[in-house]
C-alpha cells in the first residue's frame, strides 16, 4: 500500500492535515485503518490525557476529542477531516462533506423498554409515548414519521436508568451486543437504524488541500 505523504513544513505546515478522532472504541479501529495505508498514529491510544499528537513524518496532526465534538471541529475548520458515527452526523446535521463510510464502530440504534412491559406491549398501538434519549432529533423524526406523538427527555448518559426510575417507559439508544440493556431489564422493541462511522471533511479544506484529502480518501477506500 502506498504511504500517504505530505509536502508541508512539519505537522503544522500549510499542507499538513489535521484529523479529528473520537475517543472510545472507534479510536482503536481507526488506528488500525490508518496503519493499513501507511500512517502510524498508534500513540493516540497510549496516552489518554494528551489531546494532540503530531506525525511529523507524514505531516499530520491528530486530535482526540469527544465523538459529539468531531463534526463541530471539522465544520469550523479546526480539523480538516475527522471520523464520526452516523448517529452523531444525523443528530447534528452539520455542513460537512461525507466522502466515505469506513465501516467501523458498528452498532445499532434501537427503541427499548422494560422486559415486563414488552410482554404485553404492541408498538402498532402506540399513539403517544415518552422516550429518554441522547438523540432527540433522530428520535423525534422517527416517531413523527410513524404518526406517533412523542415526548422526549434528553439525557447525556446512563439512558438505561430512565425506565428503572420511572423517568420514561422507553428509551432510544445505541447497542453493540445489547448486554447492558439486558442487565438492566430492558428488551429491544424496534431497530431505528444501523450505525457505522464515516470519514468527514471540512468543505474549505477540500479546496485548499484537495490532493492530500483525495489521497487519504482513496487510500482508505482501498482498505475498508
Amino acid at each position: 500500500m502506498k504511504k500517504i505523504r505530505g509536502t508541508g513544513q512539519g505537522a503544522r505546515g500549510n499542507n499538513a492535515l489535521t484529523i479529528a478522532l473520537p475517543k472510545g472504541r472507534i479510536l482503536k479501529e481507526a488506528v488500525v485503518l490508518f496503519k493499513k495505508i501507511g500512517i502510524d498514529c498508534s500513540d493516540v491510544t497510549e496516552d489518554s490525557r494528551k489531546l494532540i499528537f503530531e506525525n511529523k513524518k507524514d505531516h499530520i496532526r491528530f486530535m482526540v476529542i469527544r465523538s459529539q465534538d468531531v463534526p463541530t471541529y471539522v465544520e469550523y475548520g479546526a480539523a480538516d477531516v475527522g471520523i464520526a458515527g452516523k448517529d452523531v452526523l444525523l443528530e447534528q446535521e452539520k455542513d460537512i462533506y461525507e466522502p466515505l463510510d469506513l465501516g467501523i464502530g458498528f452498532c445499532r440504534m434501537v427503541v427499548a423498554e422494560p422486559k415486563e412491559l414488552g410482554k404485553k406491549d404492541n408498538p402498532r398501538h402506540w399513539t403517544h409515548i415518552r422516550v429518554a434519549t441522547k438523540y432527540p432529533n433522530i428520535t423525534l423524526k422517527y416517531f413523527l414519521d410513524k404518526g406517533i406523538q412523542v415526548e422526549i427527555i434528553k439525557l447525556y448518559g446512563s439512558i438505561e436508568l430512565a425506565p428503572i426510575l420511572g423517568l420514561s417507559e422507553r428509551i432510544v439508544d445505541l447497542v453493540a451486543t445489547g448486554e447492558t440493556m439486558k442487565r438492566n431489564g430492558l428488551v429491544e422493541v424496534e431497530e431505528i437504524m444501523k450505525v457505522t462511522s464515516k470519514l468527514i471533511c471540512n468543505r474549505a479544506s477540500l479546496k485548499t488541500k484537495p490532493e492530500r484529502i483525495r489521497e487519504l480518501v482513496d487510500g482508505l477506500k482501498g482498505v475498508v
